[in-house]
């Protein structure tokens, strides 16, 4: 969409920046003023060459951290495009617990940078997401991770597969619980689409934020074994 439209439509319904709720007028229809996307704290190197953990402090040289040394993670790689911290926690808890579903929008133009980064060696014949629960997505009526996939994928230009993946029981937030719990909770939570629709494919997994990265590994290990040849993960956001 050219600049008018956009500002004409802000005339009318002018955005507010979802961090400070102060105005936005950019080109791109965003809903983050340049003020806060300029602060939002990004994932740099130092981080952990398989899971991508950023480390706070100085390394020489590349490495691997020592819980994917201990426990290697089905997934190829991880990458996030940001630290979950001030501004970019208000926008992600905006997305996911505000009904802010234009947010996505935002937060996919920093994923896509990512990948553009992290994964320019990388094809990928299609993206998906982690799912929720059909319990958890009837309450809250919308996957954020899906509205974050959808976005990401329409900005690599790559096809969207909504469903290669299925949540098969309901699981208690991740938020308060240890790395070992989260395994557990994870554990055989999901099962893969039949159909062949996995076999043979490269897949970008997306999901909103990453900590232990429970979760993504878990959907990687579903996805491995239904035969997809590489699964890389990015999310918007790294706890």
């Amino acid at each position: 969409m050219s600049p008018l439209p956009f500002a004409l439509l802000d005339l009318l319904f002018p955005r507010a920046c979802l961090v400070c709720g102060g105005a936005v007028a950019d080109e791109t229809g965003g809903h983050v003023c340049w003020d806060c996307a300029a602060a939002f704290p990004r994932v740099e190197l130092p981080f952990c060459t398989r899971c991508g953990d950023p480390v706070d402090g100085r390394v020489e040289s590349a490495y691997t951290c020592s819980f994917c040394r201990r426990r290697r993670p089905r997934f190829d790689r991880a990458r996030s495009a940001l630290r979950y911290r001030g501004g970019v926690r208000r926008a992600v808890h905006a997305l996911k617990y505000g009904h802010a579903t234009y947010a996505s929008r935002d937060l996919a133009r920093w994923m896509a940078a990512c990948c553009r980064v992290h994964y320019a060696d990388e094809r990928f014949d299609t993206v998906t997401a982690v799912p929720l629960h059909a319990r958890r997505q009837r309450e809250r009526t919308y996957n954020q991770a899906e509205l974050l996939g959808r976005a990401l994928a329409a900005e690599l230009r790559l096809d969207f597969a909504g469903r290669l993946l299925r949540r098969t029981r309901p699981t208690a937030s991740q938020t308060e619980l240890s790395a070992a719990e989260r395994r557990r909770n994870v554990n055989k939570a999901f099962t893969a689409a039949d159909g062949g629709w996995i076999d043979g494919r490269r897949i970008l997994l997306v999901d909103d934020v990453m900590t232990t990265g429970a979760t993504v590994a878990e959907c990687s290990r579903v996805l491995k074994d239904a035969g997809a040849v590489t699964v890389h993960v990015i999310t918007a956001a790294r706890g």
